[in-house]
């Protein structure tokens, strides 16, 4: 065999050798490869399980939040709800203070226009000034009350607006928890999705968890605050009611019983009056009794005395001092005595009737004064306080 031929075999048998190595290298990597795409496949599948498992796990705890959320929301949501009914009866309270307050000052007021001898400080008027101050001092409280309630209502909401928003989150994040869920590498084929995971803030499940429930915490406390300011307005509600009802009637007690004093007083007056002028019209009868017994005895004086001076004209020898002319000038003293005695009972008398008109008058001019003020507790305050029921808050 020739060295060409030779050379020639050798050629064919390097390429032989050549071939077989890159068909048997080619074979090592297919295999290489199926070994590769069924070990991908498998972590592919064991990661889809894994991703579907703590995806449920993950929608269970924010269906365990927002329940939660949810209770808390409806909880505030009632609470702020009476806070608001208990706002407005607290509003209607400080409106129904108004009048009473009203009526109070005009009954003081009027009973300032009293005749200054009837202007003085008795049981209504402390009665009245006791429940001025009453009402005064529940309008203030009422108005304070009224503020811290608007302030809590205003907490309330603050609580329940985060919570909204916490649940409108949560409620995303479900939706898209599980729609993640849902979806298969087929389902993603005409869906674009950019990739931002980068930009995402990261939150532990713990920092995630603390968000809610410092929200819940928070509802949770303006909701006990609520509750416990409720109570308390509540019982102050019915205590100051109550306190304004006994005030009202203390004072109307003290009405009724400042009416009934001027009535046995007016009476007691008025049966005065009555005596003082029957005892007036005797006296002036006995005084006119008393004028006429004095012209009586004047004439009876005049009568001794004209005796006397006649009895003097007699003649000299016949000038004794007989029985006759001693009992004539017995007489005339007498009679003189008398005269003085009377005129003394009648000035006694005129004097007598003086007073007694001094009393009448005064008693009239008092009797005037107990009607005026008797008008004014019994018929103008009456008709004042008559419309004013304070019932309870």
């Amino acid at each position: 065999m020739s060295l060409q031929d030779l050379n020639a075999q050798n050629d064919v048998g390097v390429n032989l050798l050549n071939f077989k190595v890159i068909r048997d290298h080619s074979e090592l990597f297919r295999a290489e490869c199926m070994r590769l795409m069924e070990e991908t496949n498998k972590s592919c599948k064991h990661m889809q399980d894994d991703d579907q498992k703590r995806l449920d796990q993950r929608v269970k705890d924010i269906h365990f939040l927002k329940k939660e959320l949810e209770q808390k929301l409806e909880e505030i949501i009632l609470e702020t709800d009476n806070l608001i009914t208990l706002h407005g009866r607290v509003q209607k309270a400080l409106e129904a203070c108004k009048d009473p307050l009203k009526v109070v000052v005009q009954c003081i007021d009027e009973r300032m226009r009293r005749v200054p001898q009837e202007r003085f400080h008795d049981s209504v008027d402390h009665e009245l000034l006791k429940e001025r101050e009453a009402i005064e001092g529940v309008t203030v409280l009422l108005y304070r009350v009224a503020q811290q309630l608007t302030e809590q209502i205003r907490l309330n909401r603050s609580s329940k607006y985060h919570l909204e928003q916490d649940l409108k989150e949560k409620f995303e994040a479900q939706s898209i928890d599980n729609h993640c869920i849902t979806m298969t590498a087929h389902s993603m084929e005409n869906i674009f999705i950019p990739q931002q995971c980068s930009a995402i803030k990261s939150l532990t499940p713990m920092q995630w968890e603390n968000i809610s429930d410092i929200n819940l915490a928070k509802a949770e406390l303006q909701r006990n605050n609520s509750m416990s300011l409720r109570a308390l307005v509540e019982s102050l509600l019915n205590q100051t009611s109550s306190d304004l009802q006994k005030q009202c009637q203390a004072t109307t007690s003290a009405f009724q019983l400042n009416v009934q004093e001027l009535k046995k007083a007016k009476g007691e007056m008025e049966d005065q009056l009555s005596k003082t002028l029957l005892e007036h019209n005797k006296q002036q009868t006995i005084c006119e009794e008393l004028l006429v017994s004095i012209q009586e005895n004047e004439r009876c004086l005049s009568l001794a005395q004209n005796r006397l001076s006649l009895r003097h004209k007699r003649p000299s020898k016949e000038q004794c001092f007989d029985p006759a002319q001693s009992q004539l000038l017995s007489e005339v003293q007498q009679i003189t005595a008398y005269i003085t005695k009377l005129r003394e009972a009648v000035t006694r008398s005129q004097d007598e009737q003086r007073a007694l008109i001094r009393c009448q008058l005064e008693l009239q001019e008092n009797i005037k004064n107990k009607s005026a003020a008797l008008y004014i507790d019994e018929i103008v305050c009456a008709q004042h306080r008559e419309p004013i029921i304070i019932h309870n808050f």
